[in-house]
């Protein structure tokens, strides 16, 4: 007996249908996206095959596929140390870093996706220490910029091994113990005490040069004047200076025996006299 052709398309619908609902579940495609790594695993094991961005054919139930992030990203992590003259150091840093794209499959069957805690976060811990017991603590305020640089140097390699690249870091603070902070507050304030006084001193100079400078000057100016004086008869030029300074008033009231202020009776003119 022959299917009807209604029948038979019923046939192909269903097969077509179920097609489908197994090409949907079983997802033989795989699409990565930007910045983005695929591991290939075989039967859950990891592989040497890594898909770059773009769409993947993978075989369905024998392989699954890992996605991992290779953009860059940042991890915030506080590490405590002791400076080279014992001083407690609490550092706080900025770590950016990405994962190598050729070594994600190894990164991921040896540490998982949890590598920021197990890899990145120890390995920051000692590169700080490492760097910071070259310095003293107050070399760590001065020369924060070396330190940095050795802290990116040691970290660098140390993330390497596992396939993490450090871009860069940044160190966001230091933190000291109160004794420290007190010994830098006393140092600075004797310094600021001392610089202080130095400009007292240097004012004080100044103006004690000031005065022995203006004393000179009246000194001179009084020889000079002295000398003035004799050159040009003494008496007579000291009545001058005193008729300069006379403002035109006789006295109201005579002295008997006195004389009026600046007149001489006497002349040459007068041979009585």
């Amino acid at each position: 007996m022959s299917m009807s052709n209604s029948t038979k398309w019923t046939v192909v619908g269903c097969v077509a249908f179920v097609g489908l609902l197994l090409f949907i579940i079983l997802n033989p495609f795989v699409i990565i996206q930007a910045g983005e790594r695929g591991i290939v695993m075989n039967w859950g094991a990891v592989s040497d095959v890594v898909y770059d961005e773009g769409l993947h054919f993978r075989m369905p139930v024998v392989q699954s596929v890992k996605v991992m992030n290779v953009q860059i990203q940042k991890e915030s992590v506080k590490a405590g140390a002791a400076s080279r003259d014992l001083q407690e150091v609490q550092t706080a840093l900025a770590v950016n870093f990405h994962l190598d794209p050729m070594a994600v499959n190894k990164l991921y069957q040896t540490v998982g996706t949890d590598f920021q805690r197990r890899i990145i976060d120890p390995a920051v811990q000692e590169a700080v220490k490492a760097a910071t017991a070259k310095y003293t603590a107050e070399e760590v305020i001065t020369k924060r910029q070396l330190v940095r640089e050795d802290i990116k140097s040691l970290l660098t390699v140390r993330l390497a091994k596992d396939g993490i690249i450090l871009d860069e870091i940044s160190i966001t603070d230091f933190n000291f113990s109160s004794s420290f902070n007190q010994a830098i507050e006393a140092k600075v304030t004797a310094e600021q005490n001392a610089l202080r006084a130095k400009n007292d001193l240097q004012k004080v100079k100044m103006e004690a040069e000031q005065r022995v400078a203006q004393a000179k000057a009246e000194a001179e100016a009084i020889r000079i004047q002295a000398e003035s004086i004799s050159a040009q008869g003494g008496a007579e030029y000291v009545q001058l200076k005193a008729i300069e300074k006379w403002n035109g008033i006789l006295p109201t009231q005579m002295i008997p025996g006195g004389t009026v202020p600046f007149i001489n009776l006497k002349s040459e003119g007068n041979p009585g006299e």
